[in-house]
Protein backbone atom coordinates (compact mmCIF):
# COMPACT_ATOMS: atom_id res chain seq x y z
CA UNK A 1 0.00 0.00 0.00
CA UNK A 2 1.42 3.35 -1.06
CA UNK A 3 1.85 5.79 1.82
CA UNK A 4 0.19 9.19 1.52
CA UNK A 5 2.41 12.26 1.72
CA UNK A 6 1.89 15.91 0.90
CA UNK A 7 4.38 18.76 0.70
CA UNK A 8 3.52 22.44 0.29
CA UNK A 9 6.31 24.95 -0.25
CA UNK A 10 6.71 28.46 -1.60
CA UNK A 11 9.22 29.21 -4.34
CA UNK A 12 9.76 32.82 -5.38
CA UNK A 13 6.20 33.79 -4.47
CA UNK A 14 4.45 30.74 -5.93
CA UNK A 15 3.02 27.88 -3.86
CA UNK A 16 4.00 24.39 -4.99
CA UNK A 17 2.03 21.37 -3.78
CA UNK A 18 3.17 17.75 -4.28
CA UNK A 19 1.00 14.76 -3.27
CA UNK A 20 1.67 11.05 -3.49
CA UNK A 21 -0.22 7.94 -2.34
CA UNK A 22 -3.64 9.34 -3.25
CA UNK A 23 -4.05 8.93 -7.02
CA UNK A 24 -2.89 6.16 -9.39
CA UNK A 25 -1.64 3.96 -6.57
CA UNK A 26 -1.06 0.90 -8.80
CA UNK A 27 1.68 2.73 -10.68
CA UNK A 28 5.21 2.21 -9.38
CA UNK A 29 5.27 5.90 -8.57
CA UNK A 30 2.75 8.72 -8.92
CA UNK A 31 2.73 12.37 -7.91
CA UNK A 32 -0.05 14.94 -8.20
CA UNK A 33 1.57 18.37 -8.48
CA UNK A 34 0.10 21.85 -8.47
CA UNK A 35 1.24 25.46 -8.72
CA UNK A 36 -1.53 28.02 -8.89
CA UNK A 37 -4.40 26.46 -10.83
CA UNK A 38 -2.32 24.16 -13.08
CA UNK A 39 -2.36 20.54 -11.88
CA UNK A 40 -0.52 17.58 -13.37
CA UNK A 41 -0.47 13.88 -12.56
CA UNK A 42 2.84 12.14 -13.25
CA UNK A 43 3.03 8.35 -13.17
CA UNK A 44 5.84 5.90 -13.81
CA UNK A 45 5.77 2.14 -14.34
CA UNK A 46 8.81 -0.02 -15.04
CA UNK A 47 8.71 -3.64 -16.14
CA UNK A 48 10.36 -6.31 -14.01
CA UNK A 49 11.53 -8.09 -17.17
CA UNK A 50 14.56 -6.67 -18.95
CA UNK A 51 15.03 -6.56 -22.72
CA UNK A 52 18.10 -7.16 -24.84
CA UNK A 53 20.09 -4.11 -25.81
CA UNK A 54 22.45 -1.52 -24.43
CA UNK A 55 19.94 1.34 -24.31
CA UNK A 56 17.40 2.63 -21.81
CA UNK A 57 13.90 1.64 -23.09
CA UNK A 58 12.21 4.77 -21.70
CA UNK A 59 9.01 6.27 -23.11
CA UNK A 60 7.67 9.65 -22.02
CA UNK A 61 4.12 10.74 -22.87
CA UNK A 62 2.75 14.18 -22.04
CA UNK A 63 -0.88 15.07 -22.72
CA UNK A 64 -2.91 18.20 -22.10
CA UNK A 65 -6.54 17.31 -21.44
CA UNK A 66 -9.05 19.70 -23.00
CA UNK A 67 -11.18 19.67 -19.85
CA UNK A 68 -8.18 21.13 -18.01
CA UNK A 69 -9.16 24.47 -19.54
CA UNK A 70 -12.91 23.84 -19.50
CA UNK A 71 -12.97 23.07 -23.23
CA UNK A 72 -14.29 20.32 -25.50
CA UNK A 73 -11.84 19.10 -28.17
CA UNK A 74 -12.52 20.21 -31.72
CA UNK A 75 -12.80 17.95 -34.73
CA UNK A 76 -15.25 15.20 -35.58
CA UNK A 77 -14.34 12.75 -32.79
CA UNK A 78 -14.36 15.30 -29.94
CA UNK A 79 -11.60 13.62 -27.98
CA UNK A 80 -7.87 14.04 -27.50
CA UNK A 81 -5.94 12.49 -30.38
CA UNK A 82 -2.31 12.25 -31.43
CA UNK A 83 0.12 14.56 -29.62
CA UNK A 84 0.25 18.13 -30.83
CA UNK A 85 3.58 19.68 -31.81
CA UNK A 86 3.70 21.49 -28.47
CA UNK A 87 3.05 18.25 -26.55
CA UNK A 88 5.77 16.48 -28.53
CA UNK A 89 8.28 19.21 -27.68
CA UNK A 90 7.41 18.94 -23.99
CA UNK A 91 7.81 15.13 -24.16
CA UNK A 92 11.36 15.66 -25.42
CA UNK A 93 11.94 18.36 -22.82
CA UNK A 94 10.99 15.93 -20.03
CA UNK A 95 12.81 12.92 -21.50
CA UNK A 96 16.27 14.49 -21.84
CA UNK A 97 17.11 15.30 -18.20
CA UNK A 98 15.37 12.19 -16.82
CA UNK A 99 17.53 9.68 -18.73
CA UNK A 100 20.73 10.35 -16.74
CA UNK A 101 18.83 9.44 -13.54
CA UNK A 102 18.75 5.75 -14.51
CA UNK A 103 21.60 3.28 -13.99
CA UNK A 104 23.70 2.69 -17.11
CA UNK A 105 22.75 -0.99 -17.28
CA UNK A 106 19.01 -0.43 -16.76
CA UNK A 107 17.26 -2.23 -19.64
CA UNK A 108 13.76 -2.54 -18.18
CA UNK A 109 10.97 -0.97 -20.30
CA UNK A 110 9.81 2.14 -18.44
CA UNK A 111 6.90 4.44 -19.21
CA UNK A 112 6.31 7.89 -17.75
CA UNK A 113 2.92 9.48 -18.41
CA UNK A 114 2.18 13.06 -17.44
CA UNK A 115 -1.38 14.36 -17.78
CA UNK A 116 -2.38 17.99 -17.38
CA UNK A 117 -5.67 17.99 -15.48
CA UNK A 118 -6.01 21.71 -14.82
CA UNK A 119 -4.57 24.76 -16.54
CA UNK A 120 -4.90 28.51 -16.46
CA UNK A 121 -3.86 31.39 -18.68
CA UNK A 122 -1.05 32.45 -16.34
CA UNK A 123 1.27 29.54 -15.55
CA UNK A 124 2.77 27.19 -18.18
CA UNK A 125 2.56 23.55 -17.00
CA UNK A 126 5.71 22.26 -18.75
CA UNK A 127 8.31 22.77 -16.00
CA UNK A 128 5.82 21.56 -13.38
CA UNK A 129 5.32 18.40 -15.45
CA UNK A 130 9.07 17.74 -15.60
CA UNK A 131 9.52 18.19 -11.85
CA UNK A 132 6.47 16.02 -11.14
CA UNK A 133 7.90 13.25 -13.36
CA UNK A 134 11.11 13.33 -11.34
CA UNK A 135 9.11 13.21 -8.11
CA UNK A 136 7.19 10.15 -9.36
CA UNK A 137 10.49 8.38 -10.03
CA UNK A 138 11.80 9.46 -6.64
CA UNK A 139 8.92 7.90 -4.67
CA UNK A 140 8.99 4.70 -6.75
CA UNK A 141 11.17 1.63 -6.23
CA UNK A 142 12.92 2.24 -9.55
CA UNK A 143 16.66 2.57 -8.85
CA UNK A 144 17.21 6.17 -9.95
CA UNK A 145 19.71 8.74 -8.78
CA UNK A 146 18.72 11.72 -6.65
CA UNK A 147 15.78 13.82 -7.92
CA UNK A 148 16.06 16.50 -10.56
CA UNK A 149 13.88 19.56 -11.09
CA UNK A 150 13.22 22.26 -13.66
CA UNK A 151 12.40 25.95 -13.67
CA UNK A 152 11.81 28.55 -16.34
CA UNK A 153 14.00 31.63 -16.09
CA UNK A 154 12.99 34.86 -17.78
CA UNK A 155 14.61 38.26 -17.84
CA UNK A 156 12.32 41.28 -17.82
CA UNK A 157 13.74 44.82 -17.75
CA UNK A 158 17.09 43.41 -16.68
CA UNK A 159 15.68 41.39 -13.75
CA UNK A 160 15.66 37.59 -13.61
CA UNK A 161 12.27 36.01 -12.89
CA UNK A 162 11.62 32.41 -11.81
CA UNK A 163 8.73 30.67 -13.59
CA UNK A 164 7.32 33.77 -15.32
CA UNK A 165 3.71 33.83 -16.45
CA UNK A 166 2.67 33.70 -20.11
CA UNK A 167 2.32 37.48 -20.08
CA UNK A 168 5.77 37.93 -18.55
CA UNK A 169 7.31 35.54 -21.09
CA UNK A 170 6.05 37.78 -23.89
CA UNK A 171 7.95 40.70 -22.35
CA UNK A 172 11.13 38.74 -21.58
CA UNK A 173 14.26 39.15 -23.70
CA UNK A 174 15.58 35.85 -22.32
CA UNK A 175 13.52 32.71 -21.81
CA UNK A 176 15.24 29.52 -20.64
CA UNK A 177 14.04 26.23 -19.20
CA UNK A 178 16.79 24.87 -16.95
CA UNK A 179 16.78 21.33 -15.54
CA UNK A 180 19.33 19.90 -13.18
CA UNK A 181 20.31 17.87 -10.16
CA UNK A 182 21.58 19.22 -6.85
CA UNK A 183 25.12 19.57 -8.14
CA UNK A 184 24.84 20.02 -11.91
CA UNK A 185 22.78 21.45 -14.75
CA UNK A 186 21.54 18.66 -17.02
CA UNK A 187 19.64 20.50 -19.72
CA UNK A 188 19.02 24.00 -21.03
CA UNK A 189 16.42 24.89 -23.62
CA UNK A 190 15.26 28.30 -24.68
CA UNK A 191 16.16 31.43 -26.54
CA UNK A 192 17.21 35.00 -26.09
CA UNK A 193 17.16 38.27 -27.99
CA UNK A 194 20.91 38.48 -28.65
CA UNK A 195 22.05 37.98 -25.05
CA UNK A 196 25.62 38.29 -23.80
CA UNK A 197 27.46 35.24 -22.50
CA UNK A 198 27.59 36.58 -18.94
CA UNK A 199 23.81 37.19 -19.01
CA UNK A 200 23.24 33.55 -19.94
CA UNK A 201 25.56 32.31 -17.19
CA UNK A 202 23.78 34.49 -14.61
CA UNK A 203 20.41 33.08 -15.72
CA UNK A 204 21.66 29.49 -15.49
CA UNK A 205 23.13 29.98 -12.02
CA UNK A 206 19.94 31.67 -10.81
CA UNK A 207 17.86 28.82 -12.21
CA UNK A 208 20.08 26.20 -10.57
CA UNK A 209 19.62 27.85 -7.17
CA UNK A 210 15.83 27.44 -7.55
CA UNK A 211 16.23 23.86 -8.78
CA UNK A 212 18.02 22.90 -5.56
CA UNK A 213 15.02 24.08 -3.54
CA UNK A 214 12.56 22.04 -5.62
CA UNK A 215 14.73 18.96 -5.19
CA UNK A 216 14.55 19.33 -1.41
CA UNK A 217 10.74 19.56 -1.71
CA UNK A 218 10.69 16.22 -3.54
CA UNK A 219 12.86 14.48 -0.97
CA UNK A 220 10.23 15.16 1.68
CA UNK A 221 7.87 12.82 -0.21
CA UNK A 222 10.17 9.78 0.06
CA UNK A 223 8.79 7.11 2.46
CA UNK A 224 11.16 6.14 5.26
CA UNK A 225 10.86 2.46 4.37
CA UNK A 226 11.32 2.85 0.59
CA UNK A 227 13.54 0.13 -0.88
CA UNK A 228 14.81 0.48 -4.43
CA UNK A 229 14.99 -2.46 -6.82
CA UNK A 230 18.35 -4.12 -7.18
CA UNK A 231 19.78 -4.13 -10.67
CA UNK A 232 22.44 -6.76 -11.10
CA UNK A 233 25.49 -5.77 -13.09
CA UNK A 234 26.07 -8.29 -15.85
CA UNK A 235 29.60 -9.58 -15.63
CA UNK A 236 31.55 -9.88 -18.85
CA UNK A 237 34.13 -12.64 -19.16
CA UNK A 238 37.56 -11.08 -18.55
CA UNK A 239 39.26 -13.51 -20.94
CA UNK A 240 36.86 -12.50 -23.70
CA UNK A 241 37.56 -8.83 -23.00
CA UNK A 242 41.29 -9.45 -23.36
CA UNK A 243 40.81 -11.39 -26.58
CA UNK A 244 38.59 -8.77 -28.21
CA UNK A 245 40.84 -5.92 -27.08
CA UNK A 246 43.95 -7.49 -28.59
CA UNK A 247 42.13 -8.13 -31.87
CA UNK A 248 40.41 -4.77 -32.48
CA UNK A 249 42.25 -1.98 -30.63
CA UNK A 250 44.69 -1.02 -33.40
CA UNK A 251 42.06 -1.38 -36.13
CA UNK A 252 39.69 0.90 -34.21
CA UNK A 253 42.39 3.55 -33.73
CA UNK A 254 43.19 3.66 -37.44
CA UNK A 255 39.51 3.60 -38.45
CA UNK A 256 38.63 6.49 -36.13
CA UNK A 257 40.81 8.97 -38.05
CA UNK A 258 39.27 8.24 -41.46
CA UNK A 259 37.67 11.45 -42.70
CA UNK A 260 34.81 9.97 -44.75
CA UNK A 261 31.84 8.88 -42.66
CA UNK A 262 30.93 5.92 -44.87
CA UNK A 263 34.53 4.74 -45.19
CA UNK A 264 35.00 5.09 -41.43
CA UNK A 265 31.82 3.10 -40.73
CA UNK A 266 32.96 0.40 -43.15
CA UNK A 267 36.35 0.22 -41.43
CA UNK A 268 34.70 -0.19 -38.01
CA UNK A 269 32.41 -2.88 -39.41
CA UNK A 270 35.34 -4.69 -41.01
CA UNK A 271 37.27 -4.63 -37.72
CA UNK A 272 34.26 -6.08 -35.90
CA UNK A 273 33.55 -8.81 -38.46
CA UNK A 274 37.21 -9.79 -38.54
CA UNK A 275 37.15 -10.21 -34.76
CA UNK A 276 34.04 -12.40 -34.98
CA UNK A 277 35.79 -14.73 -37.41
CA UNK A 278 38.89 -14.97 -35.21
CA UNK A 279 36.80 -15.67 -32.10
CA UNK A 280 34.47 -18.31 -33.55
CA UNK A 281 36.32 -21.17 -31.87
CA UNK A 282 36.98 -19.32 -28.62
CA UNK A 283 35.32 -21.24 -25.72
CA UNK A 284 34.16 -17.90 -24.25
CA UNK A 285 32.59 -16.69 -27.50
CA UNK A 286 29.26 -14.85 -27.18
CA UNK A 287 28.36 -12.55 -30.07
CA UNK A 288 26.29 -10.15 -27.93
CA UNK A 289 29.14 -9.79 -25.46
CA UNK A 290 31.65 -9.30 -28.26
CA UNK A 291 29.47 -6.50 -29.70
CA UNK A 292 29.20 -4.85 -26.28
CA UNK A 293 32.96 -5.09 -25.70
CA UNK A 294 33.71 -3.78 -29.20
CA UNK A 295 31.43 -0.76 -28.73
CA UNK A 296 33.03 0.07 -25.38
CA UNK A 297 36.56 -0.20 -26.80
CA UNK A 298 35.57 2.06 -29.70
CA UNK A 299 34.02 4.62 -27.37
CA UNK A 300 36.99 4.59 -24.98
CA UNK A 301 39.47 4.80 -27.85
CA UNK A 302 37.77 7.83 -29.40
CA UNK A 303 37.51 9.54 -26.02
CA UNK A 304 41.19 8.92 -25.27
CA UNK A 305 42.13 10.23 -28.72
CA UNK A 306 40.22 13.45 -28.03
CA UNK A 307 41.56 14.01 -24.51
CA UNK A 308 45.18 12.96 -25.07
CA UNK A 309 45.80 13.87 -28.71
CA UNK A 310 43.23 16.70 -29.03
CA UNK A 311 41.94 15.03 -32.21
CA UNK A 312 38.32 14.35 -33.09
CA UNK A 313 36.91 11.24 -34.72
CA UNK A 314 37.59 12.38 -38.30
CA UNK A 315 41.09 13.66 -37.59
CA UNK A 316 40.12 17.31 -37.03
CA UNK A 317 41.24 19.43 -34.11
CA UNK A 318 38.70 20.88 -31.69
CA UNK A 319 38.45 24.20 -33.56
CA UNK A 320 38.80 22.93 -37.12
CA UNK A 321 35.69 23.50 -39.25
CA UNK A 322 34.73 21.19 -42.07
CA UNK A 323 34.78 22.54 -45.64
CA UNK A 324 31.78 24.79 -46.21
CA UNK A 325 30.00 25.61 -49.46
CA UNK A 326 26.67 27.27 -50.17
CA UNK A 327 24.46 28.15 -53.10
CA UNK A 328 21.35 30.33 -53.33
CA UNK A 329 18.45 30.69 -55.78
CA UNK A 330 18.50 26.99 -56.61
CA UNK A 331 14.72 26.53 -56.87
CA UNK A 332 12.95 28.77 -59.43
CA UNK A 333 9.46 28.73 -57.88
CA UNK A 334 10.30 29.05 -54.19
CA UNK A 335 10.60 32.67 -53.02
CA UNK A 336 14.04 31.92 -51.59
CA UNK A 337 16.22 28.84 -51.57
CA UNK A 338 19.69 27.63 -50.70
CA UNK A 339 21.85 24.56 -50.31
CA UNK A 340 24.22 24.68 -47.36
CA UNK A 341 26.94 22.03 -47.13
CA UNK A 342 29.35 21.55 -44.26
CA UNK A 343 31.54 18.50 -44.75
CA UNK A 344 29.17 15.56 -45.18
CA UNK A 345 26.15 17.43 -43.82
CA UNK A 346 23.89 19.11 -46.35
CA UNK A 347 20.56 20.92 -46.10
CA UNK A 348 18.33 22.20 -48.88
CA UNK A 349 16.26 25.05 -47.48
CA UNK A 350 13.31 26.81 -49.12
CA UNK A 351 11.40 29.91 -48.03
CA UNK A 352 7.81 30.67 -48.99
CA UNK A 353 6.04 33.95 -48.22
CA UNK A 354 2.29 34.26 -47.78
CA UNK A 355 -0.41 36.59 -46.53
CA UNK A 356 -1.93 36.80 -43.07
CA UNK A 357 -4.52 34.25 -44.19
CA UNK A 358 -1.70 31.70 -44.41
CA UNK A 359 -0.87 31.99 -40.71
CA UNK A 360 -0.95 28.75 -38.75
CA UNK A 361 -3.80 28.47 -36.27
CA UNK A 362 -2.80 26.65 -33.11
CA UNK A 363 -5.41 25.60 -30.55
CA UNK A 364 -4.03 25.17 -27.04
CA UNK A 365 -5.26 25.16 -23.45
CA UNK A 366 -4.88 28.93 -23.24
CA UNK A 367 -6.83 29.55 -26.44
CA UNK A 368 -6.17 29.88 -30.14
CA UNK A 369 -3.13 31.71 -31.44
CA UNK A 370 -1.85 32.46 -34.91
CA UNK A 371 1.74 31.95 -35.99
CA UNK A 372 3.20 33.92 -38.86
CA UNK A 373 6.52 32.05 -38.84
CA UNK A 374 6.98 28.32 -39.34
CA UNK A 375 10.13 26.25 -39.75
CA UNK A 376 9.78 22.60 -40.72
CA UNK A 377 12.76 20.25 -40.57
CA UNK A 378 12.76 16.94 -42.45
CA UNK A 379 15.29 14.15 -41.94
CA UNK A 380 14.72 11.43 -44.57
CA UNK A 381 16.50 8.09 -44.05
CA UNK A 382 18.55 8.42 -47.26
CA UNK A 383 20.46 11.29 -45.62
CA UNK A 384 22.36 8.68 -43.61
CA UNK A 385 22.22 5.90 -46.20
CA UNK A 386 19.49 3.94 -44.44
CA UNK A 387 16.07 2.47 -45.16
CA UNK A 388 13.19 3.07 -42.75
CA UNK A 389 9.43 3.51 -42.66
CA UNK A 390 8.19 7.08 -43.11
CA UNK A 391 5.15 7.37 -40.83
CA UNK A 392 4.78 11.12 -40.58
CA UNK A 393 6.99 13.63 -38.83
CA UNK A 394 8.99 12.15 -35.95
CA UNK A 395 9.66 13.62 -32.52
CA UNK A 396 13.28 14.29 -33.42
CA UNK A 397 12.31 16.23 -36.56
CA UNK A 398 9.86 18.37 -34.60
CA UNK A 399 12.49 19.04 -31.93
CA UNK A 400 15.26 19.94 -34.36
CA UNK A 401 12.90 22.20 -36.28
CA UNK A 402 12.03 24.05 -33.09
CA UNK A 403 15.72 24.42 -32.23
CA UNK A 404 16.50 26.02 -35.59
CA UNK A 405 13.35 28.13 -35.40
CA UNK A 406 14.44 29.73 -32.13
CA UNK A 407 17.71 30.87 -33.71
CA UNK A 408 16.12 32.33 -36.83
CA UNK A 409 13.11 33.93 -35.17
CA UNK A 410 15.23 36.43 -33.26
CA UNK A 411 16.43 38.14 -36.46
CA UNK A 412 13.12 38.32 -38.34
CA UNK A 413 11.62 41.76 -39.00
CA UNK A 414 8.72 43.01 -36.89
CA UNK A 415 5.27 42.13 -38.21
CA UNK A 416 4.34 45.83 -38.45
CA UNK A 417 7.03 46.44 -41.07
CA UNK A 418 6.85 43.00 -42.71
CA UNK A 419 3.24 41.71 -42.48
CA UNK A 420 3.81 38.41 -44.25
CA UNK A 421 3.64 34.78 -43.22
CA UNK A 422 6.99 33.01 -43.55
CA UNK A 423 7.40 29.26 -43.95
CA UNK A 424 10.85 27.69 -44.06
CA UNK A 425 11.31 24.04 -45.03
CA UNK A 426 14.65 22.32 -44.52
CA UNK A 427 15.27 18.95 -46.15
CA UNK A 428 18.42 17.33 -44.80
CA UNK A 429 20.00 15.60 -47.81
CA UNK A 430 23.14 14.35 -46.05
CA UNK A 431 23.96 14.11 -42.37
CA UNK A 432 27.19 13.65 -40.48
CA UNK A 433 26.19 15.70 -37.45
CA UNK A 434 24.93 19.25 -36.89
CA UNK A 435 22.09 19.06 -39.41
CA UNK A 436 19.97 21.40 -37.27
CA UNK A 437 22.69 24.04 -37.44
CA UNK A 438 23.03 23.52 -41.19
CA UNK A 439 19.31 24.29 -41.23
CA UNK A 440 19.97 27.56 -39.38
CA UNK A 441 22.66 28.60 -41.86
CA UNK A 442 20.58 27.56 -44.85
CA UNK A 443 17.54 29.38 -43.46
CA UNK A 444 19.53 32.58 -43.11
CA UNK A 445 20.70 32.34 -46.73
CA UNK A 446 17.21 31.53 -48.05
CA UNK A 447 15.58 34.37 -46.13
CA UNK A 448 18.01 36.85 -47.64
CA UNK A 449 17.49 35.28 -51.08
CA UNK A 450 13.73 35.81 -50.62
CA UNK A 451 14.29 39.49 -49.83
CA UNK A 452 13.22 39.24 -46.21
CA UNK A 453 14.84 42.19 -44.37
CA UNK A 454 16.43 40.19 -41.54
CA UNK A 455 18.08 42.17 -38.76
CA UNK A 456 21.27 40.18 -39.20
CA UNK A 457 22.48 36.93 -40.74
CA UNK A 458 22.49 34.08 -38.25
CA UNK A 459 24.63 30.94 -38.11
CA UNK A 460 24.93 27.91 -35.86
CA UNK A 461 27.50 25.23 -35.09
Amino acid sequence: MKKYAKVSENLEGKDFVFETGKLAKQADGSVFAQVGEPQVLATVVSSHESVDGDFLPLTVNYQEKAFAAGKIPGGFFKREGRPTEAETLICRLIDRPLRPMFPKNYTYPTQIIISVYSADDANPPDVLALTAASAALTVSDIPCDDPIAAVRVGRIDGELVCNPTYEEIEKADLNFIVAGSSDAILMVEGGADVALEEDIIDALMYGHDQIKKLIEFQKKLIPDDLTKREVLEKETNSDLISSVTSLVSENIKSAATIKSKQERSSAFKEAYNSALVDLENDPNFDEKEVKSIFDKIRKDSIRKMMISDKVRIDGRGFEDIRDISSEINLLPRAHGSSVFTRGETQALVAVTLGSKEDQQRVDSLIGEEKKSFMLHYNFPPFSVGEVSMRLGTGRREIGHGELAKRAVQAVLPESESFPYTIRIVSDVLESNGSSSMATVCGSSLSLMDAGVPVKSPVAGI
